[in-house]
């Protein structure tokens, strides 16, 4: 009797040890399970919950991306510049319900400054940022939200791979990101079937101007290894320089090169036309213009790339610098097709209105 008196209360003990030990061990569980880790594309590995409910999305192309994602019922708060609603900016005309949002951040020309305050009374549950490693750190530890980075440049990038891969984590739309990045490869790779095998010899050679990068350009602003170009295996007369990127270009050296096709940027006709005036003799000589084979090329830069209109830019230049071998292709059908993709909504009529349809152009008008 004395024995069993001395061993109950040591087991009660033990079942109260390993009853708590079995509570602890499943509360952590359930902690364990409210989370989930990712690594974003600066290889950072980032704890987020296991389902969001609410973001941000900060810097150059995140905004973007999440609308290209079909999330942007998940946004709760958007940077100063998306208060803008313009076609040019395809996402901002299709949700012009962003432009409402709270702004958490600057954004634009005036840098990605975030509004750490701000972004506390949003109550985001992840921050999508197109931040450096340090910006990124930085905004967690003064908002204690995790931020996850993205990034791309240009149209046909791998990086933005990682990064709807990413956002579909974060928003649970994984399978919307493997249907966009499937339809990306299958545009590059029939862009790139369509013209591979032509010879160079046998390439007309091409000019784009009127670029626009950091502000509105003339004739002079051009880009090396232009992407549109670079998705049909074009001859851009840009690439002897061997720079790359959107740089300004010595009118003298056009006139050396004299391309058989020039394209230029719709929205910056004003300034080609005010130029022309001052120097008509310059562009008079220019083969592309006395044989008429002056087109249109819409810009696609405004907070980085704009990537459906930079995908039918490259359709539409590869119908009239290779027109055998786009000869299938109806190109403003196929500007819908993308458009609809990318951000659920046939546009191509609404850029036409605008001015920034496909089509040729006439410097003087």
């Amino acid at each position: 009797m004395k024995i069993i008196k001395r061993i109950l209360p040591m087991l009660l003990i033990l079942m109260l040890s390993i009853t708590g030990c079995s509570q602890t061990s499943n509360e952590k569980e359930k902690d364990e399970a409210k989370t989930k880790k990712v690594t974003d594309v600066l290889g950072r590995e980032v704890e987020i919950p296991s389902e969001s409910d609410s973001i941000i999305a900060l810097g150059a192309g995140a905004l973007r991306m999440v609308s290209y994602m079909q999330g942007t019922d998940k946004v709760v708060g958007v940077e100063n510049l998306e208060g803008e609603v313009s076609i040019a900016r395809p996402y901002s005309y299709v949700y012009p319900e962003l432009a409402k949002l709270p702004v958490v951040g600057e954004g634009g020309s005036n840098g990605s400054t975030a509004y750490q305050e701000e972004i506390i009374k949003a109550k985001p549950d992840v921050i999508i940022a197109a931040y450096d490693k340090d910006m990124a750190q930085d905004l967690t530890e003064k908002t204690g939200v995790p931020v996850v980075t993205v990034s791309y440049n240009g149209i046909f990038d791998k990086n933005m791979d990682k990064s709807l891969e990413l956002i579909g984590e974060v928003i649970g739309k994984q399978d919307r990101a493997k249907e966009l990045i499937t339809y990306m490869d299958e545009l590059e790779k029939d862009l790139d079937d369509r013209t591979k095998d032509i010879n160079d010899k046998n390439k007309p050679t091409v000019y784009t101007g009127a670029v626009s990068f950091r502000g509105e350009h003339g004739f002079e602003g051009t880009y090396g290894k232009y992407p549109p170009f670079e998705a049909i295996n074009a001859k851009n007369v840009v690439d002897e320089t061997k720079k790359e990127g959107a740089l300004l270009m010595d009118l003298e050296k056009v006139s050396t090169w004299n391309p058989d096709i020039i394209f230029l940027n719709p929205q910056n006709m004003k300034l080609v036309n005010k130029d022309y005036k001052k120097n008509p003799d310059f562009y008079n000589s220019l083969s592309a213009i006395k044989n008429k084979k002056v087109y249109s090329q819409p810009s696609y830069n405004w907070y980085t790339t704009n990537v459906e209109i930079a995908i039918a830019d490259a359709y539409y230049a590869g119908s009239i610098i290779y027109p055998e071998q786009f000869k299938d292709v109806n190109v403003k059908e196929k500007a819908d097709e993308i458009y609809q993709k990318f951000l659920g909504k046939k546009l191509y009529s609404d850029f036409e209105k605008e001015g920034l349809g496909f089509g040729p152009i006439t410097i003087g008008e």
